[in-house]
């Protein structure tokens, strides 16, 4: 089981969600990302959940972002961490691993400072008591 390609699939999926309106029978095909039973199963938790908490995410993350709007992030960045803060405040996931796998996304995907915006996001959602 490899929940990094999990949270890589749902990061993808929520990531599109902003371009487009979600779709139920909606899947990201990639021939390099392969998931056995348990990640799909893992990942299909997370993009459910994702889309249900969908405005309480953007809340919290609004209230943890300094000198910055929600709606000025780069996408890549704010998928990220809505597949983060999903993690950490309703599936109630080890902080240091999300936190981790969030910034190597972010190195993967995003620009060469992102890593450290990301990181410094996530520490203020978890000292975030709301």
């Amino acid at each position: 089981m490899s929940r990094k390609k999990s949270r890589e699939y749902a990061f993808r999926l929520v990531f599109e969600r902003f371009f487009h309106e979600p779709d139920v029978d909606f899947a990201f095909q990639d021939e390099e990302l392969v998931l056995d039973d348990s990640d799909k199963e893992f990942a299909n938790s997370l993009i459910g959940g994702i889309n249900e908490k969908f405005d309480d995410i953007q809340e919290i993350i609004k209230r943890n972002i300094v000198g910055y709007e929600i709606d000025r992030l780069y996408k890549v960045d704010l998928a990220i961490l809505m597949v983060a803060v999903y993690e950490l405040k309703f599936m109630n996931e080890n902080p240091p691993v999300v936190i981790n796998e969030a910034v190597e996304l972010s190195k993967k995907y995003s620009t060469d400072k992102s890593f450290s915006f990301v990181n410094g996001v996530l520490a203020n959602v978890l000292k975030d008591e709301r």
